[in-house]
């Protein structure tokens, strides 16, 4: 046994639950952010008013939007991969989502069309979550 494989705690079988949920839950993020970077807003059924919105969106806010989701999805992948990285890349999409929060509700005026609360709560809960389940998965000596 070397010296790695004897450190390594076993794999839980929640970690791949977790990681294979929140993987799923922060490609949607990806979709969201590609399809607005590449033009594809009409095709998702983005009115004229939204897409113009969309459009007008500040760099800075861009670049905190995609640390979040970036951040998140490597946050999933490295979780999957075991890696202890995972906790800095769930950082990283902490920061992102703090940016991106403090852009949209104290910066910009977002249209009411466009507001989806319940759905800002819901990417709050997860990104803390992995974020929490990360750092205890490491602790644990689970991502190495």
């Amino acid at each position: 046994m070397t010296e790695m494989t004897a450190s390594r705690t076993a794999t839980p079988w929640h970690l791949w639950v977790v990681g294979v949920v929140t993987l799923l839950f922060n490609a949607m993020g990806i979709v969201s952010y590609l399809t607005t970077k590449l033009g594809m807003l009409a095709e998702m059924g983005l009115t004229p008013s939204q897409i113009a919105f969309m459009e007008s969106y500040p760099a800075w806010i861009t670049a905190f939007w995609a640390l979040g989701v970036w951040g998140a999805l490597a946050g999933s992948l490295l979780l999957l991969a075991r890696s202890k990285w995972a906790v800095a890349a769930m950082v990283v999409a902490t920061i992102g989502l703090v940016g991106t929060t403090f852009g949209n509700h104290v910066v910009l005026n977002v249209p009411a069309d466009m507001q989806a609360p319940v759905l800002d709560v819901a990417i709050w809960v997860v990104t803390l979550f992995l974020l929490f389940y990360a750092r205890a998965m490491a602790k644990a000596g689970v991502l190495i």
